[in-house]
């Protein structure tokens, strides 16, 4: 559940090349053109510790990774971000959109790397300060697609994989089924969306899911920055 707060918590997840970066985009653009005091965020990221952590998690380097080092790795950038960007902003009233955020966890490195749910849930809660998003989007697309989608903007942009996207399809599958699995057990808060159709489609339905949490939150007001 959600925390009492002023904001709006909004986060995107799935697996690598749904589109949660194209989708995350077009809705902060939505926001902001409609008035709305709206930021963006990612994870791990969002903060220079959480960026820092970032680049040594996408590094080919270090492919000697083990899961629970990742796995506190992820957690340690998430206590920063929430500290530091995510409760202070919802606290005075913005509307928070982050590429991905605790579920990711889950997915990832509960159901990918099979490192044990107690361990992970317990690392959640200290790292989120009990702060939960009011609504998150999954973008459920098939990993033989997703990859396909990847290495195409990868090779547009002259970029090579990271560590965790030269992960096998198979290990894909597994973080895919984790994420479909917590939307069953979370229906209300986590919504699935087709993620292989038109992003402009896809964009509408996204914006069919956050209308109700709008209209709850009112009509677009500033705030002091």
């Amino acid at each position: 559940m959600a925390t009492s707060q002023a904001g709006i918590f909004i986060t995107f997840e799935g697996i690598e090349g749904c589109g949660k970066t194209t989708q995350s985009d077009m809705l902060y653009n939505y926001l902001i053109g409609q008035g709305y005091p709206a930021m963006f965020t990612r994870e791990p990221g969002g903060t220079p510790v959480g960026e820092a952590v970032r680049k040594i998690l996408a590094d080919t380097k270090h492919k000697d990774m083990l899961p629970i080092t990742e796995t506190l790795l992820f957690s340690a950038a998430r206590y920063q971000h929430v500290n530091q960007v995510i409760r202070p902003s919802l606290e005075e009233g913005m509307i928070i959109i982050s590429d991905r955020f605790a579920d990711a966890t889950v997915a990832y490195q509960g159901f990918g790397r099979k490192v044990p749910m107690d361990l992970i849930r317990e690392l959640n809660q200290v790292a989120t300060w009990g702060v939960w998003p009011n609504l998150t989007v999954l973008l459920d697309i098939d990993p033989v697609l997703a990859f396909e989608r990847l290495r195409g903007r990868l090779e547009q942009t002259s970029q090579d994989l990271d560590r965790i996207e030269q992960e096998t399809v198979e290990f894909f599958r597994n973080v895919r089924e984790g994420y479909l699995q917590l939307a069953t057990d979370d229906p209300a808060r986590i919504k699935t969306v087709e993620a292989a159709g038109d992003p402009d489609e896809v964009h509408q339905r996204i914006l069919d899911l956050i209308r109700p949490h709008l209209r709850a939150y009112g009509r677009p007001q500033k705030i002091n920055l």
